[in-house]
């Protein structure tokens, strides 16, 4: 008899490379996050800044998360900032907890990093993620960039 591993983050190698690019969100929600290659392209540019990675749950990858570790958000060193940047959990395995999993594994990464506060933005409106980054504890701010509303979570 087999045991049932947890979910768990796993890096993204030549031996998983097609798995996270085919996940899909709900059609409802395309409109609030890239696709998973756009995310890749942006982590493959962006060495050391971006950290990508799947959500595995037994051998079934069901998700995608990507933090950002020290950007500076204002282009002149006066706010440098780490947070996610990227969260995309398949359609058929929303509602199963995957998305809170991830958002508890990136803090859990930028605590160990020695991170204060974990930044997100999101696009509003209804199918869009603002009620789920609340209920994570996210205090939503005055701050919008490029129309997304931002949210920090305090670590």
């Amino acid at each position: 008899m087999t045991t049932a591993r947890a979910p768990r983050l796993e890096k993204i190698t030549p031996a998983n490379p097609e798995a996270a690019p085919a996940l899909r969100v709900r059609p409802e929600q395309e409109y609030a996050v890239d696709p998973v290659t756009h995310s890749l392209a942006e982590a493959y540019v962006r060495p050391g800044k971006a950290w990508p990675r799947v959500i595995v749950d037994d051998d079934r990858v069901v998700g995608f998360v990507m933090a950002f570790l020290d950007i500076d958000w204002r282009d002149d060193g006066t706010d440098v900032r780490s947070g996610l940047w990227r969260l995309n959990i398949a359609a058929e395995e929303q509602g199963k907890g995957y998305g809170r999993f991830a958002v508890t594994e990136v803090a859990q990464e930028l605590r160990r990093r020695g991170t204060k506060t974990l930044h997100v933005t999101w696009h509003p409106g209804e199918h869009g993620p603002e009620n789920f980054y609340l209920t994570m504890g996210f205090e939503k701010t005055a701050e919008k960039v490029n129309d997304e509303h931002v949210g920090v979570l305090r670590l």
